[in-house]
């Protein structure tokens, strides 16, 4: 377990399935270890014995969870705490055993290494000139929220060298006497070069690359990611801005506009500059790491202006399929014209012709999709229509608070507006399909009712993707503000816990207009996998949802190897955000970490084999956040966290200390 938040614990690490591929062979034996590196010091631990000889072959990886942090344990409420186990099956009937730990590579604003000699603070602020941003008084900015990461190789780097991208969702200083900096400054993502010890799996950061984000007019507020199959970090920029500015958006546009602390302002200098456009923001960005730790970035304008969280792409290398983190929001899906290219494509959304409820539990009583195509496009043509052709919004369509003759009643982000297409030309569907996608999916009729659709992860051997609903309540809930009967999402009562939904994958199916969808990939019905308990009060740490119990769920990360769909919660429901481990062949949910006090568990990613081990990353970010729900115990717990401006991005690891922390042949 790690000590108070500015402490950096010992090095750790856990390998699984080493020089394997992915998908272990039926007869094959393989080796793997779970080793561990050194204490404090940060040196490499000696190379572990090679494991005894055994035929016995590996068989299955299970998790022995947790318990929650107790009152009695203020240290524990206050740090990333891991006290969970490892569970290895083997073909003679025995089970090895592992504890498990956490290490970060940094905190941010600590000095990181930039590979020239030099330090570059962690989670960093830039202009669109890659100049520092700082505050009235001097001090640079920071996140304290890393958010979505990657662990990757690329071809041609030297070797033992592996990468992670970082993205950093916002700056929150309002604790320190700032301003309120969510969504006004220009979000970073950094190139971690990672050194990976061959013998013991150890990875060493040796240089901190921040992204050059000039090209694409800044970055905003980006959630959740994935790797992309062909290797590249698939960024998100969450709660696109609303160029009509009347309520149905993700965000004011004031974030953007305004000419004391916009985005505008802060990464052009002027919020009247020239080049700022709402429409620019709530798109798909993609980065592809240099085999010299650089990263150069894309933004995708042809996957819908949606409040993206992390989306996934299929197997096929074509099909994505979309979170929506919003109120009304919907399932939409992006089928690619050519693999690893997300350049252009078609968009669609999900209609539901049949009922999505609390009663929806499995395949036989899943609710049926259809899919509404909204429109063919690259990217290229709409980012034109943005900063070539200025585009207005009037250009695409007029918005109302009142009703009107030809004008359609819209329910989005629980706010009626009525609303009519300037035109029926290509031209103006697309805009509409691409920029104007919340409104415009409503007006084709697609089940715009979801209530903050987070993370979506793919089960490939199974064909079931999932997605994160964080809380079932507005729009999915009969009577609540914003439900719309005719969506087809019906649930009879508020879970504020949440819940994770599963859709059902086929291939062979149309759209609404007779058309065949390309792809073997699509979503055909979707039923719910698991759903949190709400208290009917809270308990003495300040939880409102059952603490052994999912509660709003977030980032979601499926590994074929371990058959664990993994769930990290961001959730103002329990008063510590969980990561969880799902084995969907058993249906045993196990709790892995507990973030600090008030922190959402983010950067979530298991990768099953990289450069012969298996990694689980995790973060944390805003720390401290409502730890006045613990009542007598939050002062204490507050001075333990230290300098809340402070969050880990690291990952989970083997436990040196742990009588069982030598190799193990599987």
């Amino acid at each position: 377990m790690s000590d108070s938040l500015p402490n950096t614990p010992r090095r750790r690490i856990l390998k699984l399935l080493a020089g394997t591929p992915v998908l272990l062979p039926l007869g094959v034996t393989a080796t793997s270890m779970l080793t561990a590196c050194s204490g404090d010091g940060g040196g490499d631990a000696p190379a572990p014995a090679d494991p005894p000889a055994t035929s016995a072959q590996f068989e299955s990886v299970a998790f022995a969870g947790m318990s929650a942090p107790a009152a009695s344990d203020p240290a524990a409420l206050a740090a990333t705490s891991v006290r969970s186990r490892l569970q290895v099956a083997f073909s003679d009937g025995s089970v090895t055993e592992y504890a498990l730990a956490y290490q970060p590579f940094f905190l941010t604003g600590d000095q990181a290494p930039d590979g020239n000699g030099g330090t570059v603070l962690a989670g960093g602020y830039y202009d669109i000139d890659n100049q520092p941003i700082m505050d009235a008084e001097g001090r640079r900015y920071f996140s304290n929220a890393p958010d979505g990461a990657s662990l990757l190789t690329v071809a041609g780097a030297p070797a033992n060298t592996v990468f992670a991208v970082v993205q950093f969702e916002y700056a929150n200083w309002t604790d320190f006497g700032g301003p309120d900096m969510y969504g006004v400054l220009p979000s970073p993502i950094a190139v971690l070069t990672l050194n990976q010890n061959p013998a013991t799996g150890q990875l060493t950061l040796a240089k901190y690359h921040n992204v050059d984000m000039s090209a694409i007019h800044g970055l905003w507020i980006p959630c959740g990611a994935s790797l992309s199959p062909w290797g590249t970090h698939i960024s998100s920029e969450e709660y696109e801005p609303d160029a009509f500015d009347m309520g149905q958006g993700g965000q004011s546009l004031s974030l953007v506009t305004d000419a004391d602390n916009g985005f505008g302002k802060w990464f052009y200098g002027d919020a009247a500059d020239a080049r700022l456009n709402a429409y620019n923001y709530g798109h798909i960005p993609e980065v592809t790491v240099n085999p010299d730790g650089t990263g150069a970035i894309k933004k995708h304008y042809c996957l819908g202006r949606i409040s993206h969280e992390l989306i996934q792409v299929m197997p096929d290398e074509r099909t994505a399929l979309m979170g929506d983190d919003y109120t009304n929001g919907g399932l939409f899906m992006f089928v690619a014209d050519r693999a690893r290219d997300l350049s252009s494509g078609t968009l669609y959304v999900a209609r539901y012709t049949s009922v999505l409820s609390e009663q929806s539990t499995s395949r036989a009583s899943a609710a049926a999709i259809q899919w509404i195509k909204l429109g063919s496009a690259t990217s290229a043509e709409i980012e034109a229509m943005v900063n070539t052709d200025k585009i207005q919004p009037t250009d695409i369509m007029d918005v109302r608070t009142e009703a009107a003759e030809g004008y359609t009643p819209l329910m989005l982000n629980k706010t009626e507006r009525f609303v009519r297409l300037a035109g029926d030309d290509e031209r103006t569907l697309k805009a509409a399909a691409f920029l104007e996608t919340h409104r415009y999916a409503a007006l084709k009729g697609g089940s715009m009712g979801f209530t903050k659709m987070e993370g979506t992860a793919v089960n490939a051997r199974d064909k079931i993707a999932y997605s994160a609903i964080a809380n079932i309540t507005d729009s999915m809930v009969a009577g609540r503000a914003g439900y719309v009967s005719g969506h087809n999402i019906r649930f009879a009562a508020v879970v504020n816990a949440g819940c994770v939904l599963q859709h059902f994958l086929a291939g062979g199916q149309t759209d609404s207009d007779g058309n065949a969808i390309d792809s073997e990939w699509v979503p055909q019905s979707t039923a719910v996998l698991i759903t949190g308990t709400d208290l009917p009060a809270a308990d003495a740490l300040g939880n409102t949802s059952d603490p052994d119990n999912i509660a709003s769920p977030d980032n979601l990360k499926f590994s074929e190897q371990m058959r664990t769909l993994f769930i990290g919660e961001d959730s103002g429901n329990h008063t510590n955000n969980f990561l969880w481990a799902w084995h969907v062949d058993t249906g045993s949910l196990q709790r892995l970490l507990s973030c600090p006090a008030g922190a959402e568990s983010t950067g979530l990613h298991a990768v099953d084999a990289l450069g012969g081990w298996t990694y689980i990353m995790s973060n944390f970010q805003h720390a401290g956040d409502g730890v006045s729900r613990l009542g007598d115990l939050a002062a204490e717990v507050d001075e333990l966290m230290g300098d809340k401006r402070k969050a880990a991005v690291g990952y989970l690891t083997g436990d040196f200390g742990s009588a069982a922390g030598t190799a193990v042949k599987l």
